[in-house]
């Protein structure tokens, strides 16, 4: 009889485990998110990026979590204007909400080359513009602090078998990145009367949909998410945060900044760019459009209908109470 070899088996038990085809919970006949080739779903991955996004690990001094600006009650957005980083620097700009950002063409307020999660961690983890989690230089300081835990590592080796269990910035980033695109919000009371169902809308909220698009609000927040990626000027520029013109230079683009989705826009305030707008009838004004008191009450309900309380809620999404079969 000859001997069973362990490490090897144990490596094909884990490339089996993480290779399982990933289902996505989605409404019948909706099509999946775009996944990259290079970071293709599984079910332990998606595991291990929900922890991580829950550890404050991943910041310099382990006082920030991705969750600390992400808040799952307020649609993974944060409450306040601007969040300070782990240093005490200032915040630039609002903390926005993360449902349904794997269909999201550019996924910053003002950087258009930023098209992927993978890519976009790489903003609050090593950006210096502001700071936020402070790891810029401190790469190194990943895999001794998550490799120092004996369940990350077996979840590391579970997600990431083609990489030998690897711990560093790449892995996690596609860890997170493949969490994010489980943060799906489909059940709002406007979804459900697009499904069909008659009782789904209130009155009021019907006829703020019917505003919205008449008024051409919908030009703009277009689409199933209500954002057409683009980038508008609503305001004159400020020198605090002159927008895309930072990226590319062109003196036309400053001012301007991307359209933001409002799925469970009504819970992720304040609004605007810089979390400027306390109220969300103080951000509908902003826009300039000449409404009653009657048209902006109905044109509130209607976004308030894009509340998804089951999103708000779902525990797939909350902080995992265990690991490796321990608590955490």
């Amino acid at each position: 009889m000859k001997p069973v070899r362990w490490p090897l088996l144990l490596a094909t038990l884990l490339l089996i485990g993480a290779g399982r085809p990933w289902h996505w919970s989605l409404p019948l006949g909706e099509a999946p998110p775009p996944v990259p080739v290079g970071n293709a779903m599984s079910g332990a991955k998606v595991e291990l990026g929900r922890r991580l996004f829950y550890d404050a690990d991943l910041s310099a001094n382990g006082t920030l979590s991705c969750a600390g600006c992400h808040e799952q009650h307020r649609g993974f957005a944060d409450g306040n204007r601007t969040r300070p980083g782990v240093h005490g620097d200032p915040g630039l700009r609002n903390v926005p909400g993360l449902a349904n950002v794997a269909w999201l063409p550019r996924l910053t307020i003002a950087d258009p080359a930023i098209t992927s999660l993978e890519a976009q961690v790489a903003v609050p983890l090593l950006g210096e513009h502001p700071v936020e989690m402070g790891m810029k230089g401190l790469e190194a300081e990943l895999p001794r602090r998550l490799g120092a835990d004996a369940c990350y590592r077996r979840m590391f080796a579970r997600a990431f078998p083609e990489r030998r269990g690897r711990i560093d910035i790449a892995t996690v980033s596609a860890a997170l990145a493949a969490f994010e695109r489980t943060l799906i919000s489909r059940d709002s009371p406007y979804d459900r009367d697009r499904r069909g169902q008659a009782d789904a809308l209130s009155p009021s909220a019907r006829q703020g949909a019917h505003l919205f698009a008449d008024k051409g609000c919908a030009s703009c927040h277009a689409g199933r998410d209500f954002s057409d990626g683009a980038y508008h000027r609503l305001e004159p520029a400020k020198a605090t945060d002159p927008g895309l013109v930072e990226k590319t230079g062109l003196t036309s683009d400053a001012g301007r900044f991307r359209t933001p989705p409002l799925r469970n826009v009504a819970v992720t305030g304040p609004w605007w760019h810089d979390g400027s707008a306390q109220t969300l009838d103080a951000a509908i004004l902003r826009h300039g459009q000449k409404l009653t008191d009657a048209e902006r009450i109905a044109i509130t309900a209607f976004l308030d209908s894009l509340t998804d309380q089951a999103f708000l809620t779902d525990p797939r999404f909350s902080m995992p109470d265990e690991a490796c079969g321990k608590r955490l």
